[in-house]
């Protein structure tokens, strides 16, 4: 007996049965998700989510002082050139000068993160590493990635004082944690035919690395390193906020002065910067993948 699209009904898969383990799980896993939503509505003021609406007058209000940006503290002498000129003549002396700052402590925080995450990913990889190794330097993984960025970058200004410097560290340390994570997973699932060849020729573990390793992961570990650049360049800002330097700190001096037109010009500059962030790394990425 032929099916609606020629084949016999007997050539026609059934759809795989499922175990009443795995439904039961399913059950308990998607019902206690649910059950977690529910008990948690009123925790986070889910009941006033009403208020969105309600005040809708002072959205407007606040929305028209946004829509209205301080197109001069972008443009000081009203020329772009000249304000591109000033990033490395006054570089604080404009909008587009501190994002500049805020995107070098990004990139810095990201070049120092890579080295961290290089001998850290290869020691937390199961298929390179020793079990007891791998469980210390994932736990020292753990710790760095759930350590706040805010938190380090106070503790690196007490240490430092305030500045960029203090924003680079705290982004090498929780950004190394998350590369590394990503790096120890690229490496563990590599094809182990080029490694066996190379420990075939009588080559050492370093040797095997080098050869067998590196070449497979080198793309994937620079895609992840560009696409925490990006984030970092987000990030960055929001450490400008506890005195870190670049244009997060100018952005919450202009919010506690209630100075909205220069709050919006920076969300603008913002905008473009990591846009532009965005799209330089995609290009990258794809000749690299």
């Amino acid at each position: 007996m032929a099916a609606k699209g020629g084949l016999p009904t007997s050539a026609i898969p059934n759809p795989p049965k499922r175990s009443a383990s795995a439904l039961v799980f399913d059950i308990l896993l998607w019902g206690g998700l649910a059950l977690l939503l529910i008990a948690s509505f009123g925790k986070v003021d889910m009941q006033n989510f009403g208020r969105l609406f309600s005040g809708s007058q002072n959205i407007q209000t606040y929305g028209a002082e946004l829509l209205r940006p301080d197109w001069g503290a972008i443009f000081p002498d009203g020329d772009f050139w000249t304000a591109l000129k000033s990033i490395f003549t006054q570089p604080n002396a404009s909008l587009i000068g501190q994002m500049w700052l805020t995107v070098q402590v990004a990139l810095w925080g990201t070049f120092l993160a890579v080295f961290l995450a290089l001998p850290l990913s290869l020691m937390a990889s199961r298929n390179i590493a020793p079990g007891w190794l791998v469980f210390i330097v994932r736990r020292i993984m753990d710790l760095l990635r759930s350590v706040p960025d805010l938190v380090i970058a106070t503790l690196f200004i007490v240490a430092v004082g305030l500045g960029p410097l203090a924003g680079v560290l705290a982004l090498a340390l929780n950004t190394g944690g998350v590369l590394a994570k990503l790096f120890s997973e690229a490496v563990e699932s590599i094809d182990k035919g080029p490694v066996e060849g190379v420990r075939a020729t009588g080559a050492g573990q370093l040797h095997e690395i080098v050869w067998g390793v590196f070449p497979q992961v080198a793309p994937l570990w620079t895609s992840f390193a560009l696409y925490r650049f990006e984030s970092n360049s987000r990030a960055a800002t929001v450490l400008g906020l506890i005195g870190a330097g670049g244009i997060g700190q100018t952005l919450f001096e202009s919010i506690q002065a209630f100075d909205y037109s220069r709050v919006a010009a920076i969300a603008i500059v913002i905008v473009v910067a990591v846009t532009l962030i965005d799209t330089l790394s995609q290009i990258m990425r794809k000749r690299l993948l």
